[in-house]
């Protein structure tokens, strides 16, 4: 159980993968593009300049989110930080969300590297019923400020294309 009074989550959806249709094998190992990947990587500069002082990345075991996680751990020297965990994969909500928190509960910031639609609805839940939606590679951040993960305060939403901005691309 959380003791901490709040907790730093950022929720990052993974970057540009290769389109479903346009994919022949399984959808779990749909990888980011050669596109998705450059701009990640520029992405993980603005990230990092960020200093957000990440205690873990906990990413879905899809390839185009596990690619995505790998890239920002990179960036922030972080590459044992990174766990899998298949509740960010299909069906995340803030129950799940706060399964997760438990298991972390010496984290005073954590990032979840996940899919659409279910990070933005949980966001979206965390902070009041706001309708909101994370475009591929954008980064949320919320202040939790209580151990079940049930609200918590919107502090930042931006787009991928200000972080690749900020990043240098």
């Amino acid at each position: 159980m959380r003791i901490q009074a709040s907790l730093n989550c950022y929720f990052l959806r993974h970057g540009i993968a290769v389109e479903p249709d346009e994919w022949t094998g399984r959808d779990f190992d749909r990888p980011l593009t050669h596109e998705g990947i450059a701009r990640m990587t520029c992405e993980a500069r603005a990230i990092a300049d960020l200093s957000l002082r990440l205690d873990v990345i906990v990413t879905s075991p899809l390839l185009r989110a596990r690619q995505t996680a790998e890239i920002v751990a990179d960036r922030l020297k972080l590459p044992d930080a990174v766990v899998e965990d298949k509740r960010l994969a299909d069906g995340f909500d803030t129950r799940r969300l706060s399964e997760i928190l438990d298991e972390h509960d010496s984290a005073e910031a954590i990032m979840l590297v996940g899919h659409e639609p279910t990070m933005s609805t949980a966001i979206g839940r965390l902070i009041g019923d706001a309708n909101l939606e994370l475009k591929k590679a954008a980064l949320a951040g919320v202040v939790l400020s209580d151990a079940s993960a049930a609200r918590g305060k919107l502090i930042f939403l931006i787009p991928p294309k200000v972080l690749s901005k900020l990043g240098g691309l």
